[in-house]
């Protein structure tokens, strides 16, 4: 692991992809450093670092396990925390333009936890390793360098406190964790380094979610109610109880766009009417509110391919948003940093780190996911960016699998595998999988096939 003399890795940023760095680390280093501007210990509630933590979050199957092998018993702990776990396919009512896809039991674990709940139970898991210490209430400065800037040594940062001074991290590893807002490009330029290429997909999508307390329950089994936003219907939600037994559950609504759901009570109401799913508008309109309607925007999905540079200083890696920031309406973002997390884990058994190597093996764990979420995107017609006939193709395909999803639940389960980041997109593509696919196209369904999904697939 290298001769510095810190035996130190200071983690730039206490969310989830910090956390489950800090996780791989101390097994590794003597001391594990997080800093982050709020303060997280004992806080359960809503952070202000994590602006998107009030509103819909969910953990696909794949981050799931990765979680529960980071930490055993992960799952009984939010079950004591009033969670209850369920199948992402059987226990989840799953609507596109409207129909129900059919469910069955996929044997891949949904995790209902808002994000507040779930990233304390991580972090009150980290914060007991004896080596890991977390210094909130700090803001980031900079980094610190070897004299010819080949090596990052340390951290500057400032206690938020008046009249406090910076202060120096040494470090013989830093690892920038602080999300979309990252500064390591501009950090990058500053000492001569080129930025990281980036890509952009411009969603320009709003979550708007409000808590409710209702008097009847129209989950039954089930664990939550999602109409998926598609192109041929953009509006979606996700719905869903709240952790313990009081009757509270949480709606965000999701427009794409600018077709944003209303922050007024009147607004969000008729948003929620206009849902091809109207199970939910029938549950809140005369429950009752718990609190206002709140707003989180998402101008857009952004990757930093810090993969493709050539020159790197030693000592520095990003790990999570920083690196790939997904349209949160595919749930991939903590999932992200847990793949990264794994990357981490197996670069530090090889040795000290090597930012090209890594930033090579992490860009293989994110290009399925980037390729799903990206890719799906390109399918809203208001969405700039390139469209391959390969997008094209996928997206048509994918929409005709999807509408024989309501009538076979063997192609539920495909596709939730691929949601879920268990299977590559490419599995979708499997002669038996297309087959299911044609075979249930061909009985008549309520809402036809568009024509552009039939030529392309025609073709094919």
């Amino acid at each position: 692991m290298g001769d510095h003399r810190t035996r130190r890795v200071v983690v730039l940023g206490a969310s989830m992809g910090g956390l489950l760095a800090a996780k791989v680390l101390a097994d590794r280093y003597t001391e594990v450093l997080l800093v982050d501007r709020d303060e997280v210990t004992g806080v359960s509630g809503y952070r202000q670092g994590v602006p998107h933590g009030r509103h819909a979050h969910g953990l696909v199957a794949r981050g799931y396990q990765i979680l529960e092998g980071h930490f055993p018993g992960l799952t009984e702990d939010l079950r004591a925390a009033g969670v209850t776990p369920g199948d992402f396919s059987g226990d989840i009512r799953w609507y596109v333009e409207g129909r129900r896809m059919l469910p069955s039991q996929s044997g891949l674990v949904s995790v209902p936890a808002t994000r507040p709940v779930l990233e304390q139970q991580i972090r009150a898991r980290v914060q007991a390793l004896p080596n890991v210490r977390i210094l909130e209430r700090h803001d980031i400065v900079g980094l610190v360098t070897t004299p010819d800037r080949s090596r990052v040594i340390g951290a500057r940062v400032q206690h938020r406190v008046e009249g406090s001074q910076e202060e120096v991290l040494n470090a013989d590893l830093v690892i920038d964790s602080t999300g979309r807002g990252s500064r390591t490009p501009a950090w990058l330029e500053a000492l001569g380094y080129p930025r990281p290429p980036e890509e952009r997909v411009k969603v320009d999508l709003a979550y708007t979610t409000r808590h409710y307390r209702l008097a009847e329950d129209p989950f039954g089994d089930d664990l939550a109610i999602i109409p998926a936003a598609t192109p041929a219907s953009p509006r979606g939600a996700f719905f869903y109880r709240l952790p313990g037994n009081d009757g509270r559950v949480e709606l965000s609504l999701t427009g794409v766009l600018g077709d944003h759901p209303p922050t007024d009570p009147a607004g969000f109401l008729a948003f929620a009417q206009s849902l091809p799913v109207p199970d939910i508008y029938r549950a809140v309109r005369d429950a009752e509110p718990l609190d206002d309607p709140v707003m989180f925007r998402f101008p857009a999905s952004v990757r930093r391919h810090y993969e493709r540079l050539d020159r790197f200083p030693a000592g520095l890696l990003v790990l999570g948003d920083a690196v790939c920031s997904f349209n949160p309406i595919y749930a991939q973002g903590m999932t992200a940093a847990a793949l990264g997390s794994l990357v981490l884990a197996e670069q530090l058994r090889r040795g000290e780190p090597d930012p090209i190597t890594f930033f090579r093996d992490l860009a293989v764990q994110l290009d399925s996911p980037w390729d799903f979420s990206a890719g799906a995107d390109l399918g809203f017609a208001g969405v700039e960016g390139r469209r391959t006939a390969k997008i094209r193709f996928a997206n048509a395909y994918v929409a005709r699998l999807q509408r024989a999803a309501t009538r076979d639940a063997r192609l539920t389960d495909a596709f939730i595998r691929v949601a879920g980041l268990i299977d590559p997109p490419s599995s979708l593509m499997r002669p038996t999988t297309m087959l299911r696919v044609l075979r249930q196209g061909r009985v008549r369904a309520t809402t036809p096939a568009p024509a552009a999904a039939d030529r392309l697939l025609g073709r094919a």
